[in-house]
């Protein structure tokens, strides 16, 4: 069956602070065949604005945090999540701090923080050092070329703020591609645009394990 999801759902509404404010201007573990549908993003060639607007997402690093109006609503999501992630993350504190920055860099690139939770699930099964069998790497599943076009080859993407920083902002820019059509857009992500298959793997697990509100 094929998930149907609104576009505002993935990218934050126009009129959201947090759109405003934040939108974008070790050994390594092989992923488990549970996480078979983890693909990787097709090498292309960007145009020189759009490779300079995602360089400078990338590199403009600030501490994260959770990102709510109100700082109550915050620490019940964080428990909400935190008690969801547990059967991934067993160390109270290592979930806190991968659930801030996740929420940190979804927001700052302007994407719904619920359906990342569900791609990272889906990608990686929340391991920070999966590897697959074609490259990618870490809780996004990143590959290596990105790092040529808009990081540093120095970037580490098993590093878990490095990765999210990368994955938020190729998925945005994918997003962008697509005109807010978040089907094509994870597929792109994935590398298997044509196919409905990783997209409803992703907002099933949104749909059955990552909403809120």
């Amino acid at each position: 069956m094929t998930l149907h999801m609104k576009t505002e759902n993935l990218i934050l509404t126009p009129e959201s602070p947090s759109r405003r404010r934040f939108l974008l201007a070790g050994g390594a573990l092989l992923l488990s065949p549970t996480a078979a549908l983890a693909g990787a993003q097709r090498e292309e060639t960007l145009a020189d604005d759009v490779a300079s607007v995602m360089r400078s997402s990338i590199n403009n690093v600030n501490p994260p945090r959770l990102v709510f109006a109100d700082p109550n609503e915050g620490e019940r999501w964080l428990a909400a999540m935190s008690s969801r992630l547990a059967r991934y993350v067993p160390d109270a504190a290592e979930r806190r701090r991968l659930l801030v920055n996740i929420q940190y860099e979804s927001s700052r690139a302007g994407l719904n923080t619920q359906v990342i939770l569900g791609l990272i699930e889906v990608e990686s099964a929340f391991r920070q050092y999966a590897i697959s069998g074609v490259g990618a790497r870490g809780l996004m599943q990143v590959m290596p070329f990105w790092k040529n076009y808009i990081g540093k080859p120095s970037h580490n993407l098993f590093d878990i703020r490095t990765n999210l920083r990368y994955g938020c902002t190729i998925l945005r820019h994918y997003n962008n591609i697509e005109k807010g059509n978040i089907v094509r857009a994870l597929a792109r992500f994935n590398g298997s645009l044509g196919s409905n298959k990783y997209p409803n793997a992703v907002l099933g697990a949104w749909r059955n394990r990552w909403q809120w509100g």
